[in-house]
């Protein structure tokens, strides 16, 4: 995801001197409490803390003020303005210099619970832009997108998984507005794309935790329109949506049940939690009865099905006993080299050929993801290269990528209840240059899973925005999946 709270068209005229509008700098949307500072400074002066405010839905909100905001959503298409008072007011066409510093905090990504109390400490994600900025009163528009493409050849009887994708793969699009919620499905069955839908139920839903009945009528529409089915609901459990202390284990099942009775209205048979406590799945499994819900933990990179971390989960599943819990693998465990769209990232963040070498080399290691991150930045320190103009990379190409052999999902393949197809690139030969789709698609087939393989592109996190268009990529990768199904049971 482009790590920028900035863009092109962000500087505007405001009566009181400029004002910027925002980009949630995240893919999903957050609560104002997220944000934890915000540093503005114009033609290279600094403007006083006190003469910033943040403007959202028309109420106006001094910096001090934000982090109390636990019950304010900024949605991510929203864009509230950073209004700063200044001697005189901007005009159009004026250029100036703007540089931004803003933290934030990501709510449902805790390192460590808080103690007697308190808050807990999160992921934080930080932003430093500098631009040279025209002062505008539009949007950047968006591109047309060519949608001519080979129509997808029909679902066969013995194809063993059915398609489909989550709308994640389309963030930054999304984020960018460049689709509203309508378009983006629309977009999504002119490639012939589906007819699995996924969801991240924080990225997608305007009045997130709730669906309300406006937005239910519209889902069913459009998949009526489209003939899609629901594949899974994605859940976070924002556990540090206040910033004075995390939630309390009642806030955790109440949060919860929230979403759980969305993804049952919006026609949901699974939901991908991201909590296993075993005190909070005791208190949901009657829920997850009641609604007829799956509940899947997802298994993400850096770890795999046997990792310490997610063997705890298997011993809460065995103690639990419930045909209702399972998994989601995703393929962003299982990779053999790293990404050439992260490689590609990198590179315009300064590494030289070099330094990239390197970045491999000790991402091939056997060593834990924190080990060889630390390793990283120790090696881009001894050659005087600050880690920070990397921003977010240095950690996410060892958090995003891991390397476990894709036999290993044979151990679990009974509790699998929903795949994450990720992918990062399809090359000219239509393959996976990181993932080997054609031995994972063996694994799945002879394992016997029969469930919904959801296209998952992520390389929004690391490519520039409009460097591709997704979608068209998601097409190619089901058309990988589809070849590669057919000669696992041609073999088979």
């Amino acid at each position: 995801m482009p790590n920028g709270l900035l863009d092109d068209a962000s500087l505007r005229t405001h009566p009181e001197g400029l004002a910027l509008a925002l980009t949630l700098p995240w893919y999903r949307s957050l609560w104002l409490s997220s944000v934890s500072s915000l540093r503005l400074t114009v033609d290279g002066q600094e403007i006083p803390a006190g003469d910033l405010t943040l403007e959202l839905d028309g109420v106006r909100y001094a910096l001090p003020d934000l982090p109390a905001q636990s019950e304010t959503l900024w949605y991510l298409q929203e864009h509230p303005l950073l209004i700063a008072k200044t001697d005189s007011p901007v005009a159009l066409g004026e250029q100036h210099t703007v540089q931004l510093i803003g933290e934030l905090r990501l709510p449902y990504m805790q390192i460590a619970p808080g103690q007697d109390g308190g808050p807990g400490m999160y992921v934080p994600n930080f932003v430093n832009q500098t631009l040279e900025l025209t002062v505008t009163d539009t949007d950047v528009p968006a591109p047309e997108l060519t949608t001519a493409v080979t129509p997808p050849p029909p679902k066969a009887d013995g194809d063993p998984f059915s398609l489909g994708l989550t709308l994640y793969s389309a963030s930054a699009e999304f984020r960018a507005g460049w689709y509203d919620f309508d378009g983006l499905l629309n977009r999504v069955a002119e490639l012939g794309i589906g007819p699995g839908i996924e969801i991240v139920a924080s990225q997608v839903l305007p009045t997130y935790p709730n669906v309300t009945d406006d937005f239910a009528r519209s889902w069913h529409e459009a998949f009526d329109k489209h003939g899609f089915t629901a594949s899974s609901f994605g859940a976070n459990l924002d556990m540090g949506r206040r910033r004075d202390r995390d939630m309390t284990p009642d806030e955790e099942y109440e949060f919860t049940q929230t979403l759980f009775h969305g993804a049952k209205k919006l026609g949901f048979p699974l939901v991908r939690i991201q909590s296993a406590k075993p005190e909070l799945l005791r208190r949901l499994l009657p829920l997850a009865e009641d609604l007829e819900l799956k509940l899947a933990y997802e298994i993400h990179a850096p770890l795999g099905p046997n990792s310490p971390e997610i063997m705890k989960v298997r011993d809460v599943y065995a103690e639990l006993d419930s045909p209702l819990l399972g998994f989601v693998a995703d393929f962003s465990s299982t990779m053999h080299s790293m990404s050439p769209t992260l490689l590609r990232a990198v590179r315009r963040a300064g590494l030289d050929d070099e330094a990239v070498q390197r970045l491999q080399a000790i991402w091939a290691t056997d060593a834990p993801m924190r080990a060889r991150q630390e390793e990283f930045i120790a090696y881009l320190r001894g050659r005087d290269f600050d880690p920070a103009r990397l921003g977010s990379f240095a950690h996410l190409a060892f958090n995003m990528h891991g390397h476990i052999r894709p036999a290993e999902w044979a151990d679990i393949m009974p509790q699998i209840m929903h795949v994450h197809a990720k992918f990062y690139d399809i090359d000219d030969q239509g393959n996976e240059p990181a993932i080997d789709y054609p031995e994972l698609v063996r694994v799945f087939v002879e394992g016997g899973y029969r469930g919904y393989w959801s296209s998952e592109w992520e390389g929004h996190a690391f490519a520039e925005l409009g460097e591709v268009d997704p979608l068209l990529l998601v097409r190619r990768q089901h058309d990988l999946i589809r070849k590669s199904m057919r000669t696992a049971l041609a073999s088979a």
